[in-house]
């Protein structure tokens, strides 16, 4: 097989990863193109001795850390204390174990550090990461267990459920009437309606951080723009859908400073 036939299955992940660095979709796969560029220009960059997958974040990370503004910690806006706001190696250690899934034996690999050294900086994040602001959260989700679960982690971090949509009209009317602060969403609902297309709806009267909780990821990560910056495939972990909701709000917040600057 091509290096291009080995990586190709693991790019919408790779750029999910991107994301969750920078913020954004455009920034995100901005540095996903250049790793692939610069794997164009010298393979031996890929190594074929490893895994596919952590191969390909360790080509990546290697791209990004050469930039010297990754280096930096960029201060959480005030108030707020989030995943940004975390030294970049152990941000991208929190990544790659609570949003990617990644063994901490593998992520260290892929940041060319010593478990003990990743263990390290896996312990700093955790002892870094605090609750964010509390804002009011709208649920979009037809499986009533699974609302019930997120309903019940959402709380647990100091936010408020404002409600839980079975359906497109039911999120729409919700929204327009509370303007939530945070919205998380499935994509296929109970009437055969679509969580995407009722997010589109409430975004063209309102900016809101979207988060999609879906069984199909596959039909959001498709390279086609727009794609959601926040996505967490089902079933998935509280540690990572924590650590989403944080990543969400705070980029939210540092948004609307800079907007508002």
């Amino acid at each position: 097989m091509t290096i291009t036939e080995v990586i190709s299955p693991h790019l919408p992940y790779l750029r999910r990863f991107a994301r969750a660095l920078c913020g954004n979709q455009e920034a995100g796969d901005a540095y996903v193109i250049a790793s692939l560029e610069a794997l164009v220009q010298d393979n031996s960059l890929f190594n074929k001795e490893l895994p596919a997958r952590i191969a390909l974040y360790r080509l990546f990370l290697n791209i990004w850390n050469r930039v010297p503004i990754n280096g930096k910690t960029v201060p959480a806006p005030p108030g707020v204390q989030a995943l940004d706001a975390l030294t970049p190696p152990s941000r991208q250690a929190f990544l790659l174990t609570s949003v990617e899934g990644f063994s901490p034996e593998d992520a260290a690999l892929i940041m060319d550090r010593e478990l003990s050294e990743f263990e390290r900086m896996a312990q700093q994040a955790g002892k870094e990461i605090a609750e964010q602001v509390a804002t009011e959260v709208l649920i979009i989700e037809d499986e009533a267990i699974i609302a019930m679960d997120i309903e019940a982690l959402v709380e647990s971090l100091g936010h408020t459920v404002i409600d839980i949509a079975r359906t497109r009209a039911e999120a729409v009317s919700m929204a327009q009437k509370r303007r939530p602060g945070l919205v998380l969403a499935d994509i296929q609902l109970a009437d055969g309606s679509s969580g995407l297309d009722a997010v589109n709806e409430m975004l063209e009267s309102f900016e809101v951080p979207v988060i999609f909780v879906t069984a199909y990821p596959e039909r959001l990560l498709t390279g086609a723009k727009p794609e959601p910056a926040f996505l967490i495939t089902k079933p998935f972990q509280a540690s990572t859908l924590k650590a989403v909701i944080s990543q969400a709000l705070f980029f939210n917040q540092a948004s609307r400073k800079s907007k508002a600057a």
